[in-house]
């Protein structure tokens, strides 16, 4: 018989797995953006390139494209969705904070890595991306009183081993991400001859 009540068991539970969820998406969130894609020995140096100005040219950088800031965007929501499981009573100001922070965070780290490009336009879409997926646990937590929200946690845990299994699939192919040439290839087997 166990010491800890079954309530206290039940509420342990729902946020160990989002937790564990949320630590998963956090990595893979960091090899998409800081990395790109790449295995952290095989990451290439691209320039310290940095971008003030949001959404516009300006600096010799061209205008934000829109499927870049859809992408950056939708790359957050899950950030959102699992910060509205696990802190279901932030405001949005106080979680807007930290979806800011932490792009203000993988933006720093791509500079100081020298592997792309750090953008204003980034921080604000990322922060976007972050209260929409606020916004969807909310809107369900709300719409449903709560019942649906362990629900919504296995849809996440399903998302999240899909792209686990996606990013396996990716990082055992011989497929390469990027332009020829921009990464050096892979080293296959030895040919004798």
């Amino acid at each position: 018989m166990s010491a800890v009540p079954a309530a206290s068991r039940s509420r342990a539970t729902r946020t160990r797995t989002p937790a564990v969820l949320f630590a998963i998406y956090l990595v893979l969130l960091a090899w998409m953006v800081v990395l790109r894609f790449q295995l952290p020995w095989e990451a290439g140096q691209s320039g310290r390139l940095l971008k003030l100005v949001p959404f516009v040219a300006s600096g010799g950088f061209g205008a934000s494209a829109p499927r870049e800031v859809l992408a950056n965007v939708l790359i957050f929501v899950p950030f959102g969705l699992y910060l509205g499981l696990l802190r279901p009573t932030w405001s949005r100001p106080r979680a807007a904070l930290v979806f800011a922070g932490g792009s203000l965070a993988l933006e720093a780290a791509q500079y100081v890595l020298a592997t792309g490009s750090t953008d204003v336009t980034d921080i604000i879409v990322n922060t976007a991306g972050g209260l929409i997926g606020l916004a969807v646990v909310r809107a369900i937590g709300r719409a449903s009183r709560g019942r649906a929200l362990p629900a919504l946690t296995r849809v996440c845990a399903v998302a999240t081993a899909v792209a686990v299994l996606a990013v396996g699939l990716f990082v055992a192919s011989p497929v390469q991400y990027g332009p020829p040439g921009e990464r050096p290839p892979r080293p296959g087997p030895a040919v004798v001859g």
